[in-house]
């Protein structure tokens, strides 16, 4: 029973740890998709600033 016990928790534990690192990276892609697009607007206004004047 306690080498079941301990198959439990290390699954469980194994589990919390690629979920945590599930919302980590989900949140850097978000963070880096932001600031490509900010980029992006930033650029296509420098772009049409230029071609108007």
């Amino acid at each position: 029973m306690g080498d079941f016990t301990g198959l439990v928790l290390f699954v469980l534990f194994g589990a919390i740890f690629f979920y945590i690192l599930y919302g980590v990276i989900r949140a850097a892609v978000r963070d880096g998709i932001g600031q490509a697009d900010e980029r992006r607007r930033r650029l296509t206004e420098d772009e049409s600033d230029i071609a108007g004047r």
